[in-house]
């Protein structure tokens, strides 16, 4: 059984529990629930921000600005192919 399988199974095991489903009525246990669960979103954030100001800092290009270099580079390849057929 997947991973993604077994926590839909056990999530749907804890809702049928009565202990369970008073607590989610809660509002401060949902608000902290909330929170927690947003909690690895803000930091991944925060790192890949970190990671772009350290490679300003250093002169360096950043993983995205090299995609886009890639990206201008194969069309620009593209466009001297095309010139060099019709010329």
């Amino acid at each position: 059984m997947a991973l993604k399988d077994r926590l839909v199974t056990e999530g749907m095991k804890l809702a049928a529990n009565p202990n369970v489903a008073k607590l989610m009525q809660d509002e401060r246990f949902m608000r902290l629930f909330m929170t927690a669960m947003s909690v690895p979103g803000r930091v991944s954030s925060f790192t890949a921000e970190q990671k772009e100001t350290f490679a300003r800092a250093m002169g360096l290009a950043t993983a995205e600005e090299v995609r886009d270099l890639r990206r201008t580079v194969a069309s620009l390849e593209r466009e001297i192919a095309k010139l060099r057929r019709e010329g």
